[in-house]
């Protein structure tokens, strides 16, 4: 069994590196299978709809996300395939850590706006109206890369080697113990608060889904069981892709704080490198929502939004009537 060594608190800790070929094998896979599926999506995006809606504005920037990632997995594979040897500069390290958290982070917000926009328009069709367009969209999408640009800018300071030719995707010891309230301030705020927002609106959502409509027919069905697919879908990428890797990554980062023994350490570290891989799979994922969503679901959605709309104004003319 591979090991290295490394301090923990006053003692060396032997550490399992049984799993080294896991994350060059699974970067490979995402390179081939993300990058065409996101450049099918951003083709289609860009020169096949000639009118963007505000979903249609989200799918792009996820899109676009997650081929800046993509983009830096060669030098990631390289970096793992040769036992951890860096010949590029730090500040090119620097670049490609904070790429890789901007993907993550960027994509669970926009993945947020995508379901947040699909709740309003499904559960308050009439008020969706005034509520969604594609300006306000391209106003949340600036926000959003915006806010996620300056939050992950001091990766750029923390991702720090003292080993030479080394890439660490955390910090150094000496700047942990500043590193770690970060790093948590930004999973509450960029993770848990999302994902709390992601069930809250799926839990409304199936909830109407599975009411009995007095409009509709056969549009409204497909377009019931197409949303059905997509929270499945956005369900399973934060719990298969983000909620493994923020568990793990907390509680090894929390065991490395606490210096706890080095079996406990050693079987966190394992974990947190098994889920590594899992939260790249996302950007395989992510293009699926846009093939799933497409023009079909837009184009029910005016139908039904103006159906909805039409049985509101006749429940609030017979009201008028009887009182």
């Amino acid at each position: 069994m591979a090991a290295i060594n490394i301090s923990n608190s006053t003692r060396n800790c032997s550490l399992t590196e049984d799993f080294n070929m896991v994350l060059p094998v699974t970067y490979s896979v995402v390179l081939v299978v993300g990058l065409l599926l996101n450049l099918i999506a951003m083709y289609a995006i860009l020169f096949r709809i000639k009118h963007w809606s505000p979903n249609t504005i989200y799918m792009l920037n996820l899109t676009v996300c997650d081929t800046v990632y993509i983009l830096t997995l060669p030098f990631l594979i390289y970096y793992h395939l040769t036992e951890k040897y860096w010949p590029f500069t730090e500040a090119f390290c620097k670049i490609i850590r904070f790429l890789f958290y901007t993907n993550l982070y960027g994509s669970i917000l926009f993945l947020s706006c995508i379901n947040v926009h699909r709740y309003i328009v499904i559960c308050h069709p009439v008020r969706s109206l005034g509520w969604v367009n594609p300006r306000r969209a391209r106003y949340v999408s600036i926000l959003v890369w915006a806010v996620v640009l300056i939050f992950q800018a001091p990766v750029l300071y923390f991702s720090q080697n003292k080993k030479k030719n080394g890439c660490s995707d955390t910090t150094t010891e000496e700047l942990f113990k500043h590193y770690l309230p970060y790093t948590s301030v930004i999973s509450v705020i960029f993770f848990l608060i999302p994902f709390v927002l992601v069930i809250v609106c799926n839990s409304l959502m199936v909830q109407k889904l599975i009411q009995p409509s007095t409009v509709g027919g056969a549009i409204s069905q497909r377009s019931r069981q197409k949303s059905v697919k997509m929270i499945v879908i956005v369900m399973l990428v934060f719990i298969v892709c983000f909620v493994p890797f923020h568990f793990t990554r907390s509680l090894n980062f929390t065991f490395r704080y606490l210096k706890v023994n080095c079996k406990l350490l050693d079987g966190s570290r394992i974990a947190y490198k098994i889920s590594r891989p899992l939260a790249s799979i996302n950007s395989c994922i992510d293009p699926i929502l846009y093939f799933m969503a497409g023009q079909g679901f837009r184009r029910t959605l005016p139908k039904k939004i103006k159906q909805d709309q039409r049985t509101e104004e006749y429940k609030v003319v017979l009201n008028s009537q009887s009182d």
